[in-house]
């Protein structure tokens, strides 16, 4: 097995996440955005689920933290979309084995990205949370496996979607408002059990809700679980449906985006620039 685009991927994605982050503006976004949660953590830290006595500061953070990890398949998006644009995509595509190590950089970039976020959030939110269980190395085992688990489920979904859709701007403004709708009715911030049954069923289509799930077993305690759909935390259901949603992505990414690299010219590169400029 020729290893060299792995290696060349992992560290493409290491110079594009660096060169990002240690800029003054690239650092000051990265920590100002993921940062926010951080706000509702504060204003919630000491409420309650109405009619429980469970934390509702407990009950956001692996909330918060499923969010950051779904916001990958925007972000993967994202950085295909624009480097498709720039003639990135191009130029990895002229070189032997290019287009593979192109893919390790983004998933590296995506990884180096959830694994920031998640730090950002996650420390801060031991202290600012009352409550917050600490647990042994089982539970951290099982919040490490569930971000595991998301990022393979959202990345490869990343990959498909910026293989489809031609221009960042569209998945920068719809994929914000439709993730963060998404999550609004998927049981990050309240129970889901309060939402109609067709919503319940709607949403445990997707991700995000399964994610959610999951990290919230990982944080709430036992009786927590009755203020889920069905009442209880379904973990083996949980990691099914997140390792098919990975299946998907793994299967149809690679697909769509050599179908894509082939259409790729230097013509194509040219008109895509002129139309942005027109736009500016």
């Amino acid at each position: 097995m020729n290893l060299q685009p792995v290696r060349l991927g992992l560290a493409r994605g290491w110079v594009t996440w660096r060169s990002v982050n240690t800029t003054r503006e690239g650092l000051a976004n990265t920590v100002i955005w993921n940062a926010l949660p951080l706000v509702f953590l504060l204003i919630f830290r000491n409420a309650t689920i109405p009619g429980t006595d469970i934390s509702l500061g407990v009950s956001l953070l692996p909330g918060m933290l499923a969010m950051l990890v779904i916001f990958s398949v925007m972000g993967t998006a994202y950085y295909l979309a624009a480097e498709r644009e720039d003639g990135t995509l191009l130029r990895a595509k002229a070189i032997p084995r290019g287009t593979a190590a192109y893919v390790v950089g983004l998933l590296t970039v995506a990884v180096l990205d959830v694994a920031a976020a998640v730090a950002i959030v996650l420390i801060p939110g031991l202290f600012i949370v009352p409550g917050v269980p600490l647990g042994d190395a089982t539970m951290w085992l099982g919040l490490l496996g569930y971000i595991l688990l998301g990022l393979m489920a959202c990345v490869p979904l990343g990959v498909l979607i910026g293989s489809v859709v031609r221009s960042p701007r569209v998945i920068g403004g719809l994929g914000f408002f439709g993730i963060t709708g998404l999550a609004s009715i998927s049981g990050l911030f309240y129970p889901i059990a309060v939402l109609w049954d067709w919503v319940q069923w709607l949403v445990q289509i997707f991700p995000l809700y399964w994610l959610g799930l999951g990290m919230r077993s990982v944080f709430l305690p036992a009786e927590a679980a009755a203020l889920e759909s069905g009442g209880s935390w379904n973990t083996l259901l949980t990691i099914v449906v997140l390792a098919a949603w990975a299946a998907i992505g793994f299967v149809l990414g690679p697909v769509l985006l050599r179908r894509m690299a082939r259409r790729e010219s230097g013509a194509a590169v040219a008109e895509r620039r002129q139309q942005a400029l027109q736009r500016v």
